[in-house]
């Protein structure tokens, strides 16, 4: 069973929609070069992925690209709906 350890001072804990006891943990670790993308449920440590911290911007670019095409879409639909 893996320990929990406490986050580095560069970290954050997101909490899966789903529950459960079900979170992600994302950890900076500038002395490595990388971010650690942790999977967690009841405390263990499930996964783990260790991304170089020369791909963090791709993964942003990403994440950033699916959140304004959200926001356009739910503005479409916003605006649909007043239209009518």
């Amino acid at each position: 069973m893996t320990v929990v350890r406490p986050l580095p001072e560069t970290g954050s804990i997101f909490l899966d929609a789903r529950g459960g006891d079900r979170a992600l943990r994302a950890t900076w670790h500038q002395e490595s070069g990388l971010v650690v993308l942790s999977l967690w449920r009841d405390n263990v440590c499930a996964g783990s992925f260790r991304l170089a911290i020369d791909e963090v911007p791709e993964l942003i670019d990403m994440l950033r690209a699916g959140l304004v095409r959200s926001y356009e879409s739910a503005r479409d639909r916003i605006s649909a709906v007043e239209s009518a």
